[in-house]
């Protein structure tokens, strides 16, 4: 009798969908995947990448590139996330996620909130972004294969990853405003949120850059950090008494 084949994946668990959601949120480069058209051979690639309100990655990619011309014969495509440190590469996390790409047109109606998402991640960009042989693609994951290190793997679904739609499509509307009134004038709750609640005590110069559901992103210079929410927002109404309440968490401890 055959031996039955081990399963190296570990059930989900609520650590592995943060750990999942961190990486996915906190990325600003990835390694993208097509499928090359004329040989049909996979053709790897760097690319800056954002989120949109909802988590799904943004891209900014010249049509003038194999990968770009990959990605408009199939949209199929993978996009692998995670940042190596000290040590073995192999045992920091990285998630590899399914993909299928979607090309933003420069006239539709969700151009500018997506120019906006990606910008406010990649100021530089700006210099290129509108040139005309430049495009912004929306990639929807359909799932995502997670290692957190060595054995620890797991297999995230796209409702696992993703914030929730309904809110997220509230919060494009509302959140630019509240994260531009942040930043102008809220500095000092900011640093608070990247002390208390991201975990990181040097004293930089922090910037929101998007809010969404499940929580906020943070930028100091090429630095990204991730601040979740205790709860995920019911509503977009309810994210100003929700940082309200943060900053006066973090003022306390900040006190003790």
């Amino acid at each position: 009798m055959a031996e039955a084949k081990k399963d190296v994946l570990r059930p989900t668990d609520a650590e592995a969908i943060r750990l999942g959601r961190t990486l996915l949120r906190t990325a600003r480069h990835a390694a993208l995947s097509v499928l090359e058209p004329e040989s049909g051979w996979p053709l790897a690639s760097r690319v800056s990448v954002a989120t949109d309100c909802a988590g799904r990655p943004l891209i900014l990619v010249s049509t003038l590139s194999s990968h770009t011309g990959a990605l408009m014969a199939d949209a199929r495509c993978a996009l692998l996330l995670g940042e190596t440190g000290k040590g073995d590469p192999l045992a920091h996390p990285r998630m590899t996620l399914k993909c299928r790409a979607e090309r933003i047109e420069r006239d539709s109606a969700g151009r500018a909130m997506v120019a906006e998402r990606f910008l406010a991640r990649h100021p530089k960009a700006a210099l290129y972004a509108d040139f005309a042989d430049f495009s912004y693609f929306r990639l929807e994951p359909e799932e995502a294969s997670l290692n957190g290190g060595f054995g620890k793997a797991y297999r995230l679904t796209r409702d696992e990853l993703m914030s929730d739609a309904a809110v997220a499509r509230d919060l494009e509307r509302s959140g630019p405003g509240a994260v531009a009134h942040m930043n102008a004038d809220h500095g000092d709750a900011i640093a608070l949120y990247a002390r208390h609640f991201a975990g990181i005590a040097e004293p930089l110069d922090w910037t929101m850059t998007g809010i969404d559901p499940d929580g906020f992103d943070l930028m100091a210079g090429d630095r990204a950090a991730r601040v979740f929410f205790a709860e995920s927002l019911k509503s977009a109404g309810d994210m100003r008494a929700v940082l309200v309440q943060m900053a006066k968490d973090a003022r306390g401890r900040a006190a003790d």
